[in-house]
């Protein structure tokens, strides 16, 4: 968690102060900064989904929807007092050059953290774990379930 110290009229500084005579203290969650992230992240055109199949499943078997709550458990962050670096799974759409792709991810996570928490993002480091290929989706819910469809391979 980071916590950041505020004191009289110093505001300029990004609410970061390193003074003791402070008006007080305001402690940013690494929760927070997932959120951020995570949203930053599947706003981010050619990203078709934060996080792998099981971190899905895990929120329909706990009944929480997809959306910010899903993208903050799919999005690791790690939080000190003025840094921030950043773990993340994507699957991309099908034609997006995944290394351009990668650099909008960062510069739109970085202006989303930096201006919301006043932290700075050292580190995001992002695995691209599948490719979405449109009218794929049917063939993906048979393969993830791991059961029926046609015969199985070993015995």
């Amino acid at each position: 968690m980071a916590d950041i110290q505020t004191q009289g009229d110093n505001s300029t500084t990004g609410g970061r102060s390193g003074g003791s005579g402070g008006r007080g203290k305001t402690t940013i969650s690494d929760n927070v900064v997932s959120t951020i992230a995570g949203i930053a992240i599947r706003e981010t055109d050619g990203v078709h989904s934060v996080g792998r199949a099981a971190s899905k499943a895990l929120g329909t078997v706990t009944g929480r929807r997809s959306g910010a709550s899903g993208a903050r458990r799919a999005v690791k962050v790690e939080v000190g007092e003025k840094q921030a670096a950043i773990d993340v799974d994507i699957e991309v759409e099908y034609g997006i050059p995944i290394h351009e792709l990668a650099d909008r991810i960062r510069t739109h996570v970085v202006d989303a953290v930096e201006t919301m928490t006043g932290l700075e993002v050292v580190e995001i480091n992002i695995v691209v774990f599948d490719v979405h290929i449109p009218g794929d989706d049917d063939s993906d819910d048979d393969d993830e379930g791991g059961s029926g469809g046609g015969p199985s391979r070993v015995q």
